[in-house]
């Protein structure tokens, strides 16, 4: 399973940088960067901090697919 996330997209309408959310969150910029590029799987706290930043479901922001 592959995660797909569209934290880039919810972060671009509320106007925030990769810098501010990951303050807002409580990681490095660069934490944001891979899960952005989905080459990181969030932790289920992680996602529902950055969900709550992005005053967004969850599941609007993070989906899985069986693409390989």
């Amino acid at each position: 399973m592959v995660l797909i996330t569209r934290i880039k997209e919810f972060r671009g309408k509320e106007g925030l940088t990769q810098e501010e959310l990951a303050k807002k969150v409580g990681v490095r910029r660069e934490t944001i960067v891979h899960l952005e590029k989905g080459k990181y799987n969030p932790s289920l706290k992680l996602a529902f901090d950055i969900a709550k930043a992005l005053k967004t479901p969850i599941d609007e922001l993070f989906t899985f697919t069986d693409a390989q």
